[in-house]
């Protein structure tokens, strides 16, 4: 929460016109003051901060010259602690449409140089009416966040300000895409509008998040901590995954925003938009070949994988350092936006874990959401065990990744590149849980666990009772492969559609894909299920 700051305006003075031009000049008046902001010096400091303002802001995010204002005039109606003195145009928000390449955006932009950016009634009221108009034109909504929380001298009407955005943002939630962007503080009760948006984006040492600051830990802790170490920009990147994307300056950071939304469907009623793509279908891909070990213990980096499939190898990670043993990633096949789900074996082998079961299942509703194709790529060699994993809920968070796929009704295809073993293998989308298609290049295997421990468990005595239990260990190893994991045991029981040759993965996945575009599949009648927590 904020106090008033000494930069508000009170608007213009002089004689009453009495014609319609002197109207029309003082209307220009005005529409300048709004637009210059409250003073020279208020922006001088944004900027010392190294900030941009909220109009700057928005015009590295729109089109050029596209950006329409929705209540410029606005002023708050407050009074007491000085508020009737202090009424500038806008009332510290900024909020309008645009257009990102041509399509319609709505976007609200916190003014820090007036109040703050703190949220009072007025402030509230036009951030809900942009909010509804978003909603109503099934357009994604974008706010840029530089706000010190709640106007305290408007008392409790600035917080039920905020109530009204977290029931828009949890109405809209599924309809349209909602991008939050921290580009300053954001403490308190205020970030939980972002944290119910569908990407954060966050840039280092000028943006934070936290619900108490670091004097309040300090008071009842003990403990000492600065701003940025308690909620800045890698943190939440890297630590609490409450943030998808950090950057080092604004600039990125929305040209990133740009990016994202050129992925993104309008509304849950369009597919993602398409674009034609020089990467031919057909291409074939060699390197794979030799880029995944056929030793299942050998780890590579799955993101070349990703890059030798998708057109152009252009892709956007979501979430890209916090829980890695995982990747989530947006992509286009000939030109169609697709999910890619998929583990790292170059990160903790690739297993699943709390971490990563929740970032992936987050990722498959967003893009069972907004009709976006998920594509798993298969290199898991189970859940990661331990008794941190245990009581931290590894079947609770587990479950949520096997709800998401389960409740998934836009088009899936799996791809088992090397190990897939025991319940892990399930939960990725295997076509036991509705997979449309299921591939397997012949190095994979698949089984309830890895071929030693299986072999420890089924042969025990066989292996106690030998004169050389290593030797017979070796061997019944060798007959368990070969009886229950080669490269064709799921394909001959239906488990695995085709297994495939890895070179032709990209025109495979492409042909399946295109199959799958009509494809309509219907949940059962219900107000909505009652997924893990």
């Amino acid at each position: 929460m904020t106090v008033l700051d000494d930069t508000a305006s009170a608007g213009s003075a002089g004689d009453e016109p009495t014609d319609a031009r002197g109207r029309v000049a003082e209307l220009h008046a005005i529409r300048e003051e709004a637009l210059r902001g409250p003073s020279d010096k208020a922006t001088e400091a944004q900027h010392a901060k190294g900030k941009l303002t909220a109009r700057e802001r928005i015009e590295l995010l729109l089109d050029a010259g596209s950006f329409n204002e929705v209540e410029q005039l606005r002023r708050h109606r407050a009074t007491g602690f000085g508020l009737e003195a202090k009424k500038p145009y806008t009332d510290g928000v900024i909020t309008g449409w645009g257009t990102v390449e041509g399509r319609t955006v709505f976007v609200y932009a916190h003014d820090f140089r007036i109040f703050g950016g703190a949220l009072g009634e007025a402030h509230a009221t036009k951030i809900h009416k942009i909010m509804d108009m978003a909603i109503a034109a099934g357009a994604p909504l974008v706010s840029l966040n530089d706000g010190a929380g709640a106007r305290i001298q408007e008392g409790v009407s600035a917080l039920a300000g905020y109530g009204g955005i977290f029931q828009r943002n949890t109405k809209a939630s599924g309809v349209i895409p909602q991008i939050s962007v921290m580009l300053g503080p954001c403490a308190g009760g205020a970030a939980y509008s972002p944290a119910l948006t569908d990407f954060v984006f966050m840039v280092r040492e000028t943006s934070q998040m936290f619900i108490t600051g670091p004097d309040v830990v300090k008071a009842v802790t003990g403990e000492e901590i600065t701003q940025n170490g308690l909620g800045g920009a890698d943190v939440h990147a890297e630590t609490s995954g409450v943030c998808h994307f950090a950057y080092d300056d604004e600039e990125t950071c929305i040209a990133e925003v740009r990016y994202l939304i050129s992925m993104l469907p309008s509304n849950n009623r369009e597919n993602p938009p398409t674009v034609a793509s020089e990467d031919p279908a057909e291409r074939r891909s060699d390197v794979l070949l030799d880029l995944v070990p056929a030793d299942g213990n050998r780890p590579y980096d799955m993101t070349k994988v990703i890059e030798e499939l998708v057109d152009d190898g252009d892709y956007l990670e979501i979430h890209e350092r916090w829980a890695r043993n995982i990747i989530c990633a947006l992509a286009r096949l000939d030109g169609q936006v697709v999910g890619i789900v998929a583990n790292q074996p170059s990160s903790l082998a690739g297993v699943l874990d709390i971490e990563a079961s929740e970032k992936a299942a987050r990722f498959v509703q967003m893009c069972d959401a907004f009709n976006i194709p998920i594509v798993t790529l298969l290199d898991v060699p189970g859940f990661l065990p331990g008794v941190d994993q245990e009581h931290g809920g590894i079947i609770r968070h587990g479950a949520k990744l096997l709800y998401a796929y389960c409740n998934a009704t836009v088009p899936r295809i799996s791809l088992i590149l090397r190990k897939a073993y025991g319940g892990a293998y399930i939960v990725m989308d295997s076509q036991s849980i509705g997979a449309d298609l299921t591939y397997a290049w012949p190095t994979n295997e698949i089984a309830v666990m890895g071929a030693e421990g299986a072999a420890n468990v089924i042969f025990r005595r066989q292996i106690a009772e030998a004169e050389d239990p290593e030797a017979m260990r070796t061997r019944m190893v060798k007959e368990y492969k070969a009886e229950l994991m080669h490269p064709y045991y799921a394909a001959e029981r239906g488990l695995v559609d085709d297994v495939i040759d890895p070179a032709e993965t990209r025109e495979v996945l492409i042909r399946s894909l295109a199959m799958l575009r009509t494809k309509h599949a219907d949940l059962p009648s219900r107000k909505h299920g009652n997924p893990p927590q």
